[in-house]
């Protein structure tokens, strides 16, 4: 089994892998919006996801996958009203991928972050 940190102070302090890949998977924990290198939340939806997917990109690649051998995906959503801005940024790293997918509407640990982003990816 291999574990991935991103160095996240969140991490540590929480018990957690950003990634674990065990065999031919790879369970991506659920990332926010975070510009790791600077700890920066972007305002918008759609650039927090784009964050997300960059780190989640990372985690991946750690692991040596990739988000075309991503097979499963949950986003977390803070609110209903955000979904139509925050598509677009879906689109662009899923579009042609088109995993299995579930959308909660739910809040999240802090007040800045509106989207987290749970991936599986298979290779096999």
């Amino acid at each position: 089994m291999q574990r991935i940190s991103t160095g996240s102070p969140f991490e540590k302090t929480m018990g957690y892998s950003r990634a674990v890949v065990k065999g031919p998977w790879c369970f991506v924990s659920g990332v926010t919006g975070y510009d790791y290198a600077t700890m920066v939340m972007p305002e918008d939806v759609a650039d927090q996801a784009r964050n997300c997917f960059k780190t989640i990109r990372w985690a991946l690649d750690q692991g040596g996958f990739t988000l075309d051998d991503v097979v499963r995906v949950q986003y977390t959503v803070t609110d209903a009203a955000l979904v139509e801005a925050l598509v677009p940024a879906l689109g662009e790293a899923f579009g042609e991928i088109r995993p299995a997918a579930t959308m909660v509407i739910a809040g999240l640990i802090r007040p800045e972050m509106k989207v987290e982003i749970e991936v599986t990816a298979f290779k096999g």
